[in-house]
């Protein structure tokens, strides 16, 4: 997944020695990530990375009707229907929201855009996608300059 803030503003930090120094805001949207399990108990959070203006996470859906992760060996273990649209927007619909809420909050800005209005999803159908995503994610900050989203700016 990867979410971007309204009008690309830098609110989560700065990337200092290519390393990713979170402000407030930032920790608050580790915070949310993170606390995602204890909403969706049907998900597993891999991956992940706070960036000045947007974030990157891998979800792995599993539980009774969703199929679990493509294991390391790259095979996927299925456990019935693949997931629908529906339950990964729900699931971004609910780091968006529980974020932004605790963001406007610290802000003063009540019901103010935090984040644009959608996402960027990619179902990781293999263990070579899943490696290419994951240490894309890893390496992000290192390469925050070559970014699609980087704000010359913010750091």
């Amino acid at each position: 997944m990867t979410v971007v803030t309204k009008g690309r503003i830098p609110l989560f930090g700065r990337i200092v020695k290519g390393e990713m120094q979170l402000n407030e805001f930032g920790r608050i949207v580790e915070f949310t990530w993170k606390d995602l399990v204890n909403h969706n108990p049907d998900i597993e959070l891999e991956e992940f990375v706070v960036m000045p203006n947007h974030f990157h996470g891998i979800i792995i859906l599993s539980g009774a009707g969703l199929p679990s992760r493509i294991n390391r060996s790259g095979t996927q273990n299925s456990r019935g229907p693949a997931p629908t649209e529906r339950s990964i927007s729900e699931i971004m619909r609910q780091f968006k929201t529980f974020s932004a809420k605790r963001i406007n909050l610290l802000r003063n800005t009540p019901g103010e855009a935090v984040w644009q209005r959608n996402f960027y999803d990619h179902i990781i159908r293999d263990e070579k996608d899943y490696y290419e995503i994951s240490e894309y994610i890893d390496l992000n900050p290192a390469g925050w300059e070559k970014d699609e989203e980087f704000v010359k700016d913010c750091g």
